[in-house]
């Protein structure tokens, strides 16, 4: 039997063999997302700013930013997979440089005056605040309300590197394939500060519905500051507080475009200069993958139409339409260290690469299901592709199986440009 035939029929066997309680899928799936939303609410100051998803599922900033009665501190970034040599020629960026602190010349309750000065007539009760002494800049947290219901508010002023890709991803509008948001604008000012300006949600389930609203600029000098505002009380995961946030986006942007705040950003010294990115001897190195790139270009070679795509760098999506349906496929690649955390379960076209397939419920959403090949490299390079028979994972189910096959699927993580990656060739 050849090659395709045995990984044809290896694969109907693990479909065929697949069963799944979905009623515990879902209720695990519904767990972690508020999990999620808490630890997320309870962590960050700022929420976006400081716990940005740098690069698909690369490092983040994160961590209790405000510590302590009166201090904002921020946790050590965590190094990203491989360990702390830096960015050499293992494909590993370095972390991101800590932010500057200042020499506290302006107070915490210096920084809350001048939050309820720049607010609109309404109550802030402080939760915490620090001023620019704090490690991670100044901020202020607490509720605000305008009298039609207390929601919470959060203001992040720092310095970053202009140039860096903490500026580019705090101001950069992503497109969202579970739950877009209603909007989000970029505008570029006058003096060439870039702000941006969104109005989306706590979290991508539909179940729950905590509107997140934010403004968040940087200007040519590195000045950085953000204000966001929820609908919801502070650690409240599941429940609105009111309709919408208590600031509009006018009023969002009138705060952090102030130069109220210049006196604690020229506090803070100037952040430190972002590496932008590594130089590997491979030109297709992983730090120039654009994922939706590739995975576009393959579903094409394969003859199913692309309809619209999303996302950035190392994740990405797609949906297509074959004349059956609507159907959502994405993609993600990362790079792991260690052991891969499961045993392949087809045959894959080289001994040293896993292969697991599985077929189940979606998370969320009546009648979705979820094919997925989950492909890891020997150099640690992961590549997992899923199929919806919906538009939406999150949504309704738009036709009766996914567009891609999984023998298509697995086409798409063994391809042969994945071995040119992050020098996977002379691994």
């Amino acid at each position: 039997m050849s090659f395709e035939d045995e990984l044809g029929e290896a694969l109907r066997r693990a479909g065929d063999g697949f069963t799944a309680d979905r009623h515990a899928l879902v209720e695990a799936g519904e767990r972690r997302g508020r999990r999620l939303v808490a630890r997320r609410r309870a962590s960050v100051i700022g929420g976006s700013v400081l716990s940005l998803a740098l690069i698909g599922t690369a490092g983040a900033y994160a961590g209790g930013l405000l510590g302590g009665a009166d201090r904002v501190e921020i946790a050590t970034p965590p190094m990203p997979s491989g360990g702390p040599s830096g960015g050499g020629g293992d494909g590993i960026p370095e972390p991101l440089p800590q932010p500057p602190r200042g020499t506290g010349a302006v107070s915490s309750s210096q920084m809350v005056e001048v939050l309820k000065g720049l607010l609109p007539e309404g109550t802030l009760s402080v939760e915490r605040a620090n001023g620019t002494d704090g490690s991670a800049g100044a901020g202020v947290r607490g509720v605000y309300d305008d009298g039609q219901g207390g929601a919470g508010i959060s203001l992040v002023v720092t310095r970053v590197d202009p140039n860096g890709s903490m500026a580019n991803t705090t101001t950069l509008c992503t497109k969202k394939a579970t739950r877009p948001d209603d909007n989000c604008t970029t505008e570029q000012l006058a003096d060439g500060s870039k702000l941006l300006i969104q109005q989306g949600y706590a979290a991508q389930n539909h179940d729950i519905d905590i509107k997140e609203w934010r403004a968040a600029l940087v200007t040519p000098q590195g000045f950085l500051v953000e204000l966001s505002a929820q609908n919801a009380l502070p650690m409240e995961t599941t429940k609105a507080s009111r309709p919408n946030p208590p600031l509009s986006p006018a009023q969002l942007r009138a705060v952090v475009i102030s130069d109220k705040w210049h006196p604690a950003l020229n506090d803070l010294p100037a952040a430190p200069q972002q590496r932008q990115g590594w130089t590997p001897a491979n030109p297709n190195a992983l730090r120039d993958l654009k994922a939706v790139e590739q995975l576009e270009k393959m579903v094409t070679r394969m003859k199913v139409p692309v309809i619209s795509k999303g996302g950035e760098s190392r994740s990405g999506y797609v949906v297509v339409d074959d004349g059956k349906g609507k159907s959502l496929v994405r993609l993600d690649v990362v790079k792991e260290t260690g052991a891969p955390d499961f045993e392949g379960n087809v045959p894959s076209p080289n001994d040293g690469i896993r292969t697991k397939v599985t077929q189940g419920p979606a998370e969320k959403g009546s009648g979705v299901a979820a094919w997925t090949v989950d492909t890891r490299y020997r150099n640690g390079l992961r590549v997992t592709v899923t199929a919806y028979n919906a538009a939406d994972q999150s949504g309704k189910a738009t036709r009766e199986t996914p567009a891609l096959t999984l023998e298509l699927l697995q086409q798409i993580t063994t391809d042969p440009m994945w071995f040119e990656l992050d020098h996977f060739a002379s691994a």
